[in-house]
């Protein structure tokens, strides 16, 4: 036998970038965003032998310092009330898995929706949305804080992966589905350009990241034991949900009960996703990307009744869950802790570490100490906050 055959075979079985790409042209639907049709980078790069564009945006944020800062920041729980509760890393890791599942139902670009799920909170505070609220106060006179707009910051600006550009140097597709809304303060790169509507693999992630939160926040609620199961039952989503569960394991455990409900609410939500939009889709037949982009009102969604319901489920973990007295006492103990943190470094910048100084004369004292701040993990912003805030009032 020839040793070298199969090495020839090998060879000629590689699948380079041009074939990902023909690939995409011959099974992604008309109106899905081709990766060899990217609008490119704001640094000009040559394109890689084996990777897409927008895989290689994957590969860019999974890497990023940013990323692995998410698994200690705050999805519901801080991380020390248990190791089994979402944290912004896993919130974002579910989040990208359904991006994918409902992008490959409607022949859309999965690597485009997943890098857009996986970069949705690099701009994210410690203390979930409490330290952004903070944040935004602090700033309310400097164009305020947004933390999609400052996720957009965060791989353009501040990561620092390369020697020839600032940033990650994404391409505009997944900068243009990571910029959701935001603030009016500058920003030092071109922001890519605001159409009636993003991409649908853009609005894929969105969605995505709705249904993610919507059933681990429930899971989480329940395992707490903020949430009481006989709560749910007013709820025609998760009673629905829990009655076919039951009906199919009768013996089961109660939290076996929960969890294969948590399962069967992210299909029910997934499913009726995918096949209104298809039908959506059909009737539109937008013929490209950008008829989607002009497209009055989204072409993603779910059925009015569904989205009905859905309400009410989110409804209900608002009054019930994020408003709960032990999240309320939580969220205004980490408000109280970012604020009083803030002060201590604004009033004192000797405190930041010289690269945060260093920054002041291009980016402006307040907006270099926001991105400093932003970027703290919980556990890190605790720790500088018992440094700098508890030493001083030990010692006053």
């Amino acid at each position: 036998m020839n040793p070298a055959r199969p090495v020839r075979r090998a060879r000629a079985a590689l699948r380079r970038r041009e074939d990902w790409e023909q690939e995409e042209r011959e099974r992604l639907a008309p109106w899905a965003v081709r990766s060899a049709e990217s609008q490119g980078r704001v640094s000009a790069e040559t394109e890689h032998p084996y990777r897409t564009a927008f895989q290689r945006d994957r590969d860019r944020i999974v890497h990023a310092r940013a990323f692995r800062r998410l698994e200690y920041k705050t999805q519901v729980f801080v991380h020390h009330e248990g190791d089994h509760y979402r944290n912004r890393l896993t919130h974002t890791l579910e989040g990208a898995q359904i991006a994918r599942t409902i992008a490959r139902s409607l022949r859309l670009n999965e690597d485009l929706a997943e890098a857009i799920a996986l970069a949705h909170d690099l701009g994210h505070t410690p203390f979930g949305h409490a330290g952004e609220r903070v944040l935004n106060h602090l700033l309310r006179d400097a164009g305020g804080f947004d933390h999609n707009r400052q996720t957009l910051r965060v791989v353009d600006w501040l990561e620092q992966r390369s020697a020839d550009f600032r940033g990650l140097n994404l391409s505009v597709e997944t900068r243009e589905g990571i910029l959701k809304h935001g603030c009016h303060w500058e920003h030092p790169l071109p922001v890519p350009a605001r159409r009636a509507q993003p991409s649908l693999e853009a609005q894929v992630s969105d969605r995505a990241d709705e249904i993610a939160y919507v059933n681990h926040d429930l899971d989480d609620g329940l395992r707490s034991g903020l949430l009481q199961a006989e709560a749910l039952v007013d709820l025609s989503l998760w009673r629905e949900s829990h009655g076919e569960v039951r009906a199919r394991w009768p013996s089961a455990g109660e939290r076996m009960l929960r969890a294969r409900t948590i399962v069967a609410l992210i299909n029910r939500l997934v499913t009726d996703l995918v096949e209104t939009t298809a039908d959506r889709l059909e009737a539109a037949t937008p013929a490209d990307v950008e008829a989607v982009r002009d497209t009055p009102e989204r072409l993603l969604g779910y059925a009015p009744s569904l989205e009905k319901r859905l309400r009410e489920l989110k409804d209900f973990l608002f009054r019930n869950l994020y408003d709960h007295p032990h999240v309320v006492a939580t969220t205004r103990e980490a408000e109280q802790v970012l604020a009083e943190l803030w002060r201590a470094l604004h009033e004192d910048p000797n405190k930041l570490p010289d690269s945060v100084r260093a920054r002041f004369a291009e980016d402006g004292a307040e907006r270099a100490l926001a991105d400093y701040v932003a970027g703290m993990t919980d556990r890190f912003a605790l720790a500088e906050h018992r440094r700098l805030v508890d030493s001083d009032a030990r010692h006053a």
